[in-house]
């Protein structure tokens, strides 16, 4: 049996956490997003991918760039607001900042795995049931199970 057992934590450490939480994500995206750049150098990504894929591939590029860019807000809109404080309003910015990231990831992510099987697997239809999986599955651990938990 879990124990439902909480501990209110003071608004600093909340904040604390936020920050600490964006600064353990966002090197494996910035790791993601190097990735993407270099397949564009790669020889097989002219020879693979027609056109269009490619120009998916470019918004998965911008999708993940723009949760870096969410990832990165918290920290600079702290610093240049007031970074000496420790405010509600930080926190409830930060935190939806960090939640919207995870969107645009989720897409990027999805369009990127579509575009590998499909070099991988030859079929249109079964990358895009396999993308779209991968989505939902995304969607459920990120958004699904921590609404499922709060309502129990």
């Amino acid at each position: 049996m879990v124990s439902r057992q909480t501990e209110e934590l003071s608004l600093n450490e909340a904040i604390t956490h936020l920050l600490e939480e964006c600064r353990m994500v966002l090197p494996g995206v910035q790791a993601l997003f190097g990735f993407q750049l270099i397949a564009v150098f790669s020889a097989g990504f002219g020879e693979q991918l027609s056109a269009s894929e490619q120009k998916l591939h470019l918004a998965a590029l911008a999708l993940v760039a723009i949760a870096v860019a969410l990832l990165m807000a918290p920290a600079a809109y702290h610093r240049q607001t007031a970074p000496r404080q420790a405010s509600a309003q930080f926190l409830q910015i930060g935190s939806r900042l960090v939640l919207w990231s995870m969107v645009p990831l989720m897409a990027g992510m999805g369009i990127d795995f579509y575009l590998i099987s499909r070099v991988i697997l030859g079929s249109t239809a079964i990358s895009i049931a396999a993308a779209a999986a991968l989505m939902i599955v995304f969607a459920m651990l990120w958004f699904g199970l921590p609404r499922l938990v709060s309502r129990q």
